[in-house]
């Protein structure tokens, strides 16, 4: 299966709108206990998370995982940091790129591949109030001249 595709858990549309992605790499997460069952039931939130490289690894931060219903005490802090997993050459290659100034790391997606949950995150420089005014502009030019070849059709 090719990397961003399985069951799709979670979206970040405000990374696509507040960035331009440039790179995206699969990761995998470490999760703890019920973790995963609320990964299973879509109880994700993507919206203010990032990543960052600390010692050699790449940490999650803000990514909130609801707490399992029938968890009781196993249960664990929503907003905790989470380890991805990488390659080595992935994690420098993220290092090198994150050193330039505006550049961070955003989770695009999260998802479920062969039974394991897996994030999309992609390296990102943060996009100016007019790059989003034009991306807005042209995404309107598109629907309209979609529009009006669907009715120039219907004729």
């Amino acid at each position: 299966m090719p990397k961003g595709e399985g069951k799709l858990i979670a979206q970040n549309k405000k990374a696509r709108h507040d960035f331009a992605i440039e790179e995206t790499f699969e990761a995998g997460i470490v999760l703890q206990g019920t973790e995963i069952k609320s990964v299973r039931g879509a109880r994700v939130n993507l919206k203010d998370a990032y990543a960052r490289v600390y010692k050699g690894e790449v940490f999650l931060h803000n990514m909130h995982i609801s707490p399992y219903e029938q968890g009781n005490r196993y249960n664990h802090d929503p907003l905790r940091t989470r380890k991805l997993l990488l390659h080595k050459k992935q994690i420098s290659r993220l290092i090198g790129e994150t050193k330039e100034a505006g550049y961070s790391i955003v989770p695009l997606k999260m998802y479920l591949k062969d039974g394991y949950a897996k994030v999309l995150i992609g390296v990102a420089k943060g996009k100016k109030k007019y790059d989003k005014r034009e991306d807005l502009k042209r995404k309107e030019a598109k629907r309209d001249i979609e529009r009006a070849f669907k009715e120039r059709q219907k004729m």
